[in-house]
C-alpha cells in the first residue's frame, strides 16, 4: 500500500521528535561552532562525553516512540568502524529494546485484513511475537497444508503508517536545516536525498513489494548454494500481513552459537562481503538494510552426519558441534532494497578496478563518471589525498581501521586541509543507500572477524572485472585506431593554430604545483599565520602594559593583556 505525503500525522508526536533535533542541532551549533572558534574554544568541554550524553537522550527517545527512530537508531549502532564506542554503547540496546504491541490488537488486524477469524487462517497461530521490530512484528504460526508447516506471519503495528508519516516529516525538516550547514549541503543533494529516503520507508509498508523484492533475490542467488532466502505464502498475504518460511536460524550477531555448531566466524565473515559485492556489482539489486536482526546463519550437515541420514536442522533445534561446519546466509526483512540505476553500474565497477589495483587516477575518473564531484574540483589533488590513503590504510584490518584513521588524521587534516574543506564530493541519492548498507557491513564484518581483510577481498573482484574491461577494450579496438587515424589528420592544422596563438600573445598554459612545491607553500603560509598571531599579541601586550601602567584605565589594560595571552596561546595551537 503506497503512502503519499497526505497522510495524517501526529501533532505531538511531531512537536516531540522536532523538539530534540531542534535541540541536537543548537547543541552542535553552540558547542562545536561558535565555541570552536578562536578566543573561544577554552571554553569548550570535550565532545565525547556530549555526544554520549546525546546519544543516551536519543536512545530513550527510541525506544518510547519507535517507528522510524528506532531504525535510525539500529543503523547507527552497528557503525563500530566509524563511532566511538561509548556511543555505540548507548545505542546498541536498541536491537533488542523495542517494545512490542499488544497480541490482540495484531490478531485483530489480521482477521480484518482476511474477513475471518485467525483460527481459519491458520492451523495454529502463537499468542506471543516471535519478535519485534520498529514497523512490524513477527508470529510464528502454521499454515493449512498436508505438512502444516511453520511459518513465520509478519505483520505492520496498527497505525503504524500516522506515525511513519510524522517521523519523516521530521526528518525532512531536519534535512532542510542541514542546507545552513554548507560542509553538507554541497556534499549532498539533501532535497534528493530526503525525497529517496521518504519513498523507501515509505515502501517499508508494502508487503506485495517487500515479497517481490525476496522473490528477485531469490532468483538472483539460484546458482548460489550458500544463500538461503525464504519462500513467500501469498494465499497467507493480505495488505498488512506477510507469510513467509521460518529461517530463524543463528543470529549472525550470536558469535557463541556460531562458534558452538562449529561455523567459522571468518568464513561468515568472507561469505557475507562476496554475496555484497556481488549484489553491488553483479546484480544490481541491493538489500540495503542488512543490521543483525535481519541476518542469519543456517548450520548444515557435515559429511558425516549426512551419511547417518541427518537431511538438515529446523529453527531452534541443537546443533552438535563439528568443526568447519557448512552453512549458509539467510536474508530476511526485504523492505529496503534499492536498484543501481544503468548509469551508475559502470562507475561502481571502475572505482572497484581502481580500489583493487590501488590506482588512485581510476578512483577519481570513477567519481567523474558517477557526476560524485563538483565542476571545481582539484583532480590532482584527489589523486593524492587517495594515494596518501592507500599508503596509511592498506592492509589495516577492519577491526582496526577507525583506530588507525584517528591517528593518520591530524597529518591527513594538515597535508589535504584544502581538499577537505572545499567539499568536492556530492554524493547522489542513488548511492547513499548502498553506502549505508556498505558502512553497516563492515562494522558487522568487523564484529564478526577482527582482523578481516577487506582491501585483500576485493582483489579478485578488481582482477575479474579488468579483465572483462580489457576484452571490452580489445573489441573496440578498431574504432580507437579510426579514431586516432582521424586525430592525426587533424593535428597539422592543430598545431598551426597552436603556433599562431603564440606569435599573437594569446597563448595560455594552466598549471598546477608539485608536491614538493604545495609543501613550501604551506610551511610560508604557516610562517605568516605566525608572525601575525605573534604581531597581534604583541600589540595587545604593548597596548595593555601602557593602560595598565598609566592612570587612565587599569582594569582595561589588564583586559588587553590577558587577550594578548590568549592571542598568543591560540596562535600556537592553531600553528
Amino acid at each position: 500500500m503506497n503512502k503519499s505525503s497526505k497522510t495524517k500525522i501526529d501533532l505531538k508526536r511531531y512537536r516531540k521528535v522536532r523538539r530534540f533535533f531542534a535541540k541536537v542541532f543548537l547543541h552542535t551549533l553552540w558547542w562545536d561552532v561558535i565555541l570552536n572558534r578562536p578566543l573561544f574554544c577554552v571554553f569548550r568541554t570535550p565532545p565525547l562525553p556530549r555526544w554520549k550524553e546525546i546519544a543516551r537522550q536519543y536512545r530513550t527517545l527510541a525506544v518510547e516512540m519507535g517507528g522510524v527512530l528506532i531504525k535510525l537508531g539500529q543503523f547507527l549502532s552497528i557503525r563500530v568502524d566509524v563511532l566511538p564506542a561509548e556511543v555505540i554503547g548507548e545505542l546498541a540496546g536498541l536491537q533488542d529494546e523495542v517494545p512490542p504491541e499488544k497480541s490482540e490488537a495484531i490478531i485483530a488486524q489480521i482477521e480484518e485484513d482476511f474477513g475471518r477469524p485467525i483460527f481459519e487462517i491458520f492451523e495454529w497461530f502463537s499468542s506471543e511475537p516471535l519478535g519485534a521490530a520498529s514497523l512490524a512484528q513477527a508470529y510464528l504460526a502454521k499454515i493449512r497444508n498436508p505438512k502444516s508447516e511453520e511459518v513465520v506471519v509478519k505483520v505492520l503495528r496498527p497505525g503504524i503508517d500516522v506515525v511513519v508519516e510524522t517521523d519523516l516529516t521530521a526528518i525532512v525538516l531536519a534535512f532542510g536545516w542541514l542546507k545552513y550547514y554548507k560542509h553538507v549541503s554541497q556534499r549532498v543533494d539533501l532535497d534528493w536525498l530526503a525525497e529517496e529516503f521518504t519513498a523507501v520507508t515509505r515502501r517499508e509498508l508494502d508487503f506485495e513489494i517487500e515479497g517481490r523484492n525476496a522473490e528477485r533475490l531469490a532468483r538472483d542467488f539460484a546458482d548460489d548454494p550458500h544463500v538461503c532466502l525464504p519462500k513467500i505464502y501469498w494465499e497467507y498475504c493480505a495488505s498488512r500481513t506477510l507469510t513467509l518460511e521460518n529461517v530463524g536460524y543463528i543470529k549472525i550477531a550470536d558469535l557463541k552459537a556460531i562458534e558452538a555448531a562449529g561455523i567459522s566466524r571468518p568464513h561468515v565473515a568472507d561469505r557475507l562481503y562476496n554475496v555484497y559485492m556481488r549484489q553491488v556489482f553483479e546484480t544490481h539489486f541491493v538489500h540495503v538494510d542488512p543490521h543483525p536482526g535481519n541476518l542469519f546463519v543456517k548450520p548444515l550437515p557435515d559429511h558425516e552426519e549426512t551419511e547417518a541420514g541427518v537431511t538438515g536442522f529446523s529453527p531452534g533445534d541443537p546443533v552438535p558441534f563439528k568443526p568447519d561446519r557448512p552453512f549458509q546466509l539467510v536474508f530476511v526483512d526485504f523492505g529496503m532494497s534499492v536498484t543501481i540505476p544503468e548509469r551508475l553500474r559502470a562507475a561502481l565497477r571502475e572505482y572497484a578496478i581502481g580500489f583493487g589495483t590501488h590506482d588512485a587516477h581510476k578512483i577519481v575518473q570513477s567519481l567523474i563518471s558517477a557526476g560524485s564531484l563538483a565542476n571545481d574540483a582539484d583532480l590532482n589533488r584527489l589523486e593524492e589525498a587517495h594515494e596518501t590513503l592507500f599508503k596509511h590504510l592498506w592492509g589495516v584490518r577492519v577491526g582496526k581501521i577507525r583506530d588507525v584513521a584517528l591517528k593518520e588524521a591530524r597529518s591527513f587534516l594538515k597535508e589535504y586541509k584544502d581538499v577537505i574543506y572545499d567539499s568536492p564530493l556530492q554524493f547522489q541519492a542513488d548511492l547513499l543507500f548502498v553506502m549505508r548498507a556498505v558502512g553497516i557491513l563492515s562494522g558487522m564484518a568487523a564484529n564478526l572477524d577482527p582482523d578481516f581483510d577487506i582491501w585483500a577481498k576485493i582483489i579478485p573482484f578488481a582482477e575479474r572485472y579488468a579483465k572483462e574491461e580489457l576484452l571490452e577494450n580489445e573489441e573496440d579496438w578498431l574504432k580507437e585506431a579510426v579514431t586516432l587515424g582521424q586525430l592525426m589528420l587533424k593535428l597539422p592544422i592543430q598545431l598551426d593554430r597552436i603556433v599562431t596563438r603564440a606569435e599573437r600573445g594569446k597563448l595560455t598554459v594552466q598549471t598546477s604545483l608539485s608536491s614538493d612545491a604545495r609543501k613550501a607553500m604551506q610551511r610560508l603560509e604557516q610562517s605568516v599565520n605566525r608572525l601575525t598571531w605573534t604581531v597581534l599579541a604583541s600589540g595587545l601586550l604593548i597596548s595593555g602594559a601602557h593602560l595598565h601602567a598609566g592612570d587612565s584605565d587599569e582594569n582595561f589594560g589588564k583586559i588587553l593583556i590577558a587577550l594578548a595571552v590568549l592571542t598568543f596561546l591560540w596562535g600556537i595551537r592553531k600553528n
